[in-house]
């Protein structure tokens, strides 16, 4: 299903998600949906089309039928492991995080060059590298997140590749390589503290 829905509108499904599972409602509408998210009313009817079809007049949507589309739609409907290579400050706050599971991933260990007895919060351990192709191989993991300096990100890709990963969440300041057929996702911490300066001018 996803391969039919635009980057754009994924983008979205989200916050569908999120805010659809604190509603106490039986049904909604598109348009509740759409003031609620401060969205435009043709915009989420278009985005809630592709996954759930059209609502029903005057009723709208079944919430429980809608949440479950939406999950589907995400890919969440099962818990996907995924390990994080750096165990600085951000890789170890990824890893406490347990936020992660209401969206289809749960982090399960972290793996890094200076890695020791080190566990974070909840006891999720703290590798060190050589251990990770045995053990993402061992949970079948498939996303790895990587957080680690800009010198050191391609060549952890490349190790996170070479273990089975398919799927990369690159959390590092540099721009990687990745072979086809292997998803990236780039998050630039900087780019996006650009953009928050530029519309306070």
């Amino acid at each position: 299903m996803q391969s039919a829905i635009s980057r754009a509108t994924l983008g979205r499904l989200p916050a569908y998600l999120q805010f659809l599972r604190t509603v106490p409602n039986e049904h909604i509408s598109a348009t509740a949906v759409a003031k609620a998210l401060g969205l435009g009313e043709v915009l989420v009817r278009k985005d809630l089309s592709l996954v759930c079809g059209k609502g029903k007049p005057k009723t709208g949507y079944a919430t429980d039928t809608l949440v479950a589309s939406l999950t589907t739609a995400l890919g969440i409907d099962s818990i996907t492991p995924a390990v994080i290579v750096g165990a600085g400050k951000l890789g170890m706050a990824l890893l406490d995080y347990g936020g992660f599971r209401d969206y289809g991933m749960e982090i399960i260990a972290a793996f890094d060059k200076n890695a020791g007895t080190a566990r974070d919060s909840s006891g999720k351990p703290v590798y060190p590298m050589e251990d990770m192709r045995s053990l993402c191989q061992m949970h079948d993991v498939r996303i790895g997140i990587i957080t680690v300096p800009a010198d050191a990100a391609q060549s952890v890709c490349d190790q996170l590749i070479g273990s089975g990963i398919e799927a990369i969440w690159n959390f590092s300041p540099v721009m990687l390589t990745v072979p086809e057929g292997i998803a990236l996702q780039n998050e630039n911490l900087a780019l996006s503290l650009a953009h928050l300066h530029s519309l306070q001018n």
